[in-house]
């Protein structure tokens, strides 16, 4: 009897697809059959609670062919012009495939500087977790029409890698057109030795990686960018498979344990990945003062809001980092603010619903949220 894999016990799944998988290479179209399919496989986990992402790739392999480009390198302009005349087409296709089982899709097209900058990385994992809130499914590409070589990464594994992170997802699965990683490239060494659990990408791990796969017309990763997206998710508590996706219902059978694969072991949770960044890595940017009804609420683990707040110190942008300070001036922890500086200054002390007509607009009823939080112990 097969083993239930990591992806039947997660919350949050995020799925990457390799443009190989959904697009023909001899036709150019759309693997329709194939994708139908995932198409089931996707409203099977929605059905079972999951909240689910998808990365995809393949417009600029579908505006490839409608461009009528036909070379197996093309220029930078020549992608972006694929990528501008494929993508309506690919957030179509997953348009049609999922609308019957009544799920709602939303095109998110990403660059680097989205999830590298601080402040546009917070914008748009609200957008995403806004989506996936409402039970929508986020259809995700890097944004090639705009993206150059300077700002772009040229491959999903790793924004899929970083869209996991970014949304606390606890499973990525990279479909692919290999079923793991191997001790050595299977293409060329008969006796390679695939493996199916990894605990730990150490140094000699990620040398089996080998190079990016530069040496067919669509797709731009390799085993190298997959153990690279790996390494990025499970430091950020995101469990990883690397499957071969062209079977059928590839997604129900890596569930089930009846799929070939290789795991990648998360190193902790998301959310205890995400607390660690916000106590070691981001310099505070100022102080929020509050009473001593919202500290102790704070110490009961609720979010702080507005209603608590006495003084709010330094200059800080929303998203910033700031510490929180007692009333007797002890700094309590510090988090992630949901208003700027000066907005938090308007709204200090009053109640949730008085926000909305003091700003003019509504920016949520936490200046920071629980998950954004980490206390002194």
């Amino acid at each position: 009897m097969a083993t239930l894999t990591p992806l039947a016990h997660s919350n949050c799944v995020t799925v990457k697809i390799g443009s190989a998988l959904l697009v023909d290479q001899e036709s150019g179209h759309i693997n329709q059959n194939w994708l139908a399919d995932l198409g089931q496989d996707i409203a099977a986990l929605k059905q079972a609670g999951k909240d689910v992402i998808i990365v995809s790739s393949g417009a600029i392999a579908l505006g490839r062919q409608r461009l009528g480009f036909k070379k197996s390198k093309l220029t930078l302009a020549e992608k972006q012009a694929s990528a501008a005349a494929g993508q309506s087409v690919l957030t179509r296709a997953y348009e049609d495939v999922l609308a019957p089982f009544g799920i709602v899709t939303a095109q998110a097209l990403l660059t680097l500087n989205d999830t590298e900058d601080r402040r546009r990385w917070i914008n748009a994992r609200e957008t995403l977790t806004t989506l996936i809130s409402v039970g929508a499914i986020p259809i995700i590409n890097e944004n090639d029409t705009v993206a150059t070589d300077e700002i772009r990464y040229g491959d999903n594994d790793r924004l899929a890698a970083r869209v996991a992170q970014m949304v606390g997802a606890d499973c990525l699965v990279l479909l692919s057109d290999v079923d793991g990683l191997y001790d050595k490239n299977p293409t060329l060494h008969e006796d390679a030795t695939h493996i199916p659990q990894i605990s730990s990408l150490t140094p000699e791990i990620m040398k089996m990686g080998g190079d990016a796969n530069q040496t067919i017309g669509v797709g731009s990763g390799g085993m190298a960018t997959k153990l690279q997206a790996a390494k990025i998710a499970t430091e950020a508590g995101c469990a990883v498979a690397i499957t071969k996706g062209n079977e059928t219902r590839p997604l129900t059978a890596l569930m089930e344990g009846k799929l070939n694969a290789s795991w990648f072991i998360a190193q902790t949770s998301s959310l205890a990945a995400r607390k660690q960044w916000i106590a070691g890595s981001l310099k505070p940017q100022g102080a929020i003062i509050i009473d001593a009804g919202a500290a102790n609420a704070l110490a009961n683990g609720k979010s702080l809001l507005a209603a608590g707040v006495t003084d709010i110190r330094g200059q800080f942008e929303k998203g910033d980092a700031v510490e929180i300070h007692g009333p007797a001036g002890t700094c309590l922890g510090r988090g992630l603010c949901g208003y700027s500086a000066a907005e938090a200054i308007k709204i200090k002390g009053l109640k949730s619903g008085d926000i909305e007509a003091t700003l003019g607009y509504d920016g949520g009823t936490t200046l920071i949220h629980r998950d954004n939080m980490v206390l002194e112990t």
